[in-house]
C-alpha cells in the first residue's frame, strides 16, 4: 500500500484538516526541541514546509515552534512511542504515537489491537526498512523521475498518489535529497522518516475491508501519528 497507510476518503471528513494540523503541530514541537530556526534545523524545516503546504495558519505554526523550543510558558512535553504487531490476517503493522501521557496511550493501543495482535519491540520491525520518504510532483511532463532519483541521491522511486512520485532515501540523506530534487524538475510535497515493508501480505476484498476497518480505528486515536503496514496494493 505504499510507504504509509492513509485512511480512505480521509480528505472529505469534516474534521480532517483539524486532525492534520494537530499531527503536524506535534511533529513541529518535537523537531523544534533542537532549535527554533528552520534554516539551522533540517528536520524542522521539512515539517514546516509540509505545514505550509497544508495551509496551516502562520500563528498556529509559529506557536508550535515556540512551544517545542521551550519559548512559551506551559509548553507540552511530548514523547514518541512505537508499537508493533499484527492487524487481522497477520498483516504486520508499526504504529508511531506522539503523546503527553504514555500511561494513557498504551492501554488505548492495547485495546485497539484486540482484533489483531500487539507484539513486543522487534516483533515486526525486522521486516521493515527505516528510510526517508519524499513525495514530489513533476514540474512538467519532461521531468525524469529516474534521472532525478540518481542525481539527487535517492535509493529508489515509485509512482505515488495523484501523479506524484515517491522517492526513497537512506535515513541520513533525507534532507539532502529534498534540497536536490527541485533542480531536476520535482517539487517536494512532503518528506519524513518512516518504515517501508520488505514483504507485503496479499488479501481478498473481504479480508482487506477487515484490515482497513482495524487501521481506521487506530488512526482515529488522538495519540496515533503514523501507521505503517505491510499490505499489498
Amino acid at each position: 500500500m505504499g510507504a504509509q497507510w492513509k485512511a480512505r476518503h480521509k480528505e472529505i471528513a469534516a474534521n480532517a484538516k483539524g486532525r492534520i494540523f494537530g499531527k503536524l503541530c506535534k511533529e513541529i514541537m518535537i523537531a523544534a526541541r533542537t532549535g527554533a530556526d528552520p534554516d539551522m534545523n533540517p528536520r524542522l524545516r521539512l515539517v514546516v514546509e509540509q505545514a505550509k503546504k497544508a495551509s496551516m495558519p502562520r500563528e498556529t505554526l509559529e506557536r508550535a515552534i515556540k512551544k517545542g523550543a521551550g519559548l512559551l510558558d506551559g509548553g507540552v512535553s511530548l514523547e514518541r512511542l512505537t508499537y508493533e504487531g499484527f492487524a487481522p490476517h497477520r498483516v504486520p503493522v508499526i504504529v508511531e504515537c506522539l503523546t503527553d501521557n504514555a500511561n494513557r496511550t498504551y492501554p488505548n493501543i492495547r485495546m485497539l489491537f484486540r482484533k489483531g495482535q500487539l507484539g513486543a519491540a522487534g516483533s515486526v520491525s525486522w521486516d521493515f526498512n527505516h528510510q526517508g520518504m519524499i513525495e514530489a510532483t513533476p514540474d512538467s511532463a519532461d521531468a525524469d523521475a529516474e534521472l532525478a532519483a540518481i542525481e539527487a541521491g535517492a535509493q529508489d522511486f515509485e509512482p505515488g498518489e495523484n501523479g506524484a512520485v515517491l522517492f526513497v532515501s537512506d535515513a541520513t540523506d533525507l534532507d539532502a535529497v529534498c534540497r536536490s530534487l527541485p533542480a531536476y524538475g520535482f517539487t517536494v510535497q512532503s518528506a519524513q522518516l518512516g518504515y517501508r515493508p520488505k514483504n507485503t501480505v496479499t488479501l481478498n476484498d473481504a479480508e482487506r475491508e477487515e484490515v482497513e476497518a482495524f487501521l481506521e480505528a487506530l488512526d482515529a486515536d488522538d495519540d496515533v501519528q503514523n501507521i505503517y503496514v505491510g499490505l499489498a496494493a
